[in-house]
């Protein structure tokens, strides 16, 4: 098994280098590999771009490869905590209202900034719409979690339900907020309702990789306690965990990511459903293996849909929430149906 991991992550990172390379290669304008060495040797000594393929790799290309990759990531190992969390493998942020909640953060934080005054649209900067996306999201989470709790148990339907209710409430206050914006707001509101990398910057790449970083690297130290709160509430008490404790960092932790995500992309459904179902398919259900396979899987897979959506109709663009609904809606019908049938007929295990 050791053996089989090591090459699972080994043929996993080279799939994703050769598919970050692809991306950067391919586009409305294709990116030779020796424009891409001679743009990063300009870059490191100070020098202008030569002509417009370094421009573009430099400015517009590598930044939206960079910034898809990291939410990749992200979306995927949201999946993993927020599944451990729930216990619950059907579960992900776009069921649960966690990215429906960040997005009527967002879009409330459009709309305020069209009132503010330049010195206080100075004074927040990047991070005033992350900070709304983040409480929308955290509240969102928290309603569903709190209805969907039942003696101490997640119900898998209330789970569903209240996610679904939780969802409409949050997509009505994007609509209202769409509603009452003016044109600039409400065309950035339905923009990435949709989810697009379009918009992509360094400053966007080095916030995301600040915050996920961080991030993950707490959530991998709480993976154990992840594996332990997999055998219930009670039983990880036994083995020393604070599971109210754990419960409480995973959602802030969670929406976190997300919140930063849905702020720069908008809503990406799916990722986080599709991916750790497949990981734990190939290497099992570890939490301390899972995590960082769904890392890289999480960016494969999102950097794969993110070309499919640029070159499906070139020069026009796909929005990517777009792909990801397409592909992981059956899934999770697929998904749905298995863990109703396991959930009636549990014998079916044997």
């Amino acid at each position: 098994m050791y053996k089989k991991n090591n090459i699972f992550f080994t043929v996993a990172i080279i799939i994703l280098i050769i598919v970050l390379l692809c991306a950067i290669a391919f586009g409305a304008v294709s990116i030779l590999p020796f424009e891409m060495f001679y743009s990063l040797k300009h870059f490191f000594t100070g020098k202008e771009p030569a002509n417009i393929y370094e421009a573009v790799f430099l400015q517009l290309r590598l930044p939206r490869v960079l910034l898809c990759a990291i939410a990749g990531a992200v979306l995927a190992s949201s999946g993993v905590l927020m599944q451990g969390l729930f216990r619950n493998p059907i579960v992900e942020p776009g069921l649960v209202g966690t990215s429906a909640g960040a997005a009527f953060g967002s879009s409330i934080a459009f709309v305020l900034a069209a009132g503010m005054s330049p010195q206080i649209k100075s004074f927040t900067g990047p991070f005033l719409v992350p900070i709304f996306a983040f409480g929308g999201g955290l509240l969102a989470t928290y309603i569903v979690y709190s209805f969907a709790k039942t003696a101490g148990k997640i119900s898998a339907t209330s789970l569903l339900l209240v996610g679904v209710a939780i969802n409409a409430a949050g997509l009505s206050g994007t609509g209202f907020m769409n509603y009452i914006a003016r044109d600039p707001q409400a065309r950035s509101i339905t923009f990435w309702n949709l989810g697009s990398f379009s918009g992509a910057s360094w400053l966007q790449v080095i916030i995301t990789f600040i915050v996920a970083g961080t991030v993950l690297f707490i959530a991998f130290k709480s993976s154990k306690q992840l594996n332990a709160l997999l055998l219930g509430d009670e039983e990880a008490a036994y083995l020393g965990t604070d599971t109210n404790k754990l419960k409480k960092r995973i959602m802030i932790l969670n929406t976190a990511m997300v919140a930063v995500v849905t702020a720069f992309a908008g809503v990406i459904s799916f990722v986080g459903l599709i991916v750790p179902h497949i990981v734990r398919l190939l290497i099992g259900s570890d939490n301390k293996k899972v995590l960082p396979a769904s890392v890289i899987c999480g960016a494969i897979v999102l950097t794969v849909a993110d070309v499919i959506a640029r070159l499906l109709l070139t020069p026009a663009e796909i929005p990517i929430g777009i792909i990801t609904s397409l592909v992981g809606a059956p899934i999770f019908i697929v998904l749905l149906k298995k863990f109703a049938l396991l959930h009636n007929n549990p014998s079916a295990n044997d």
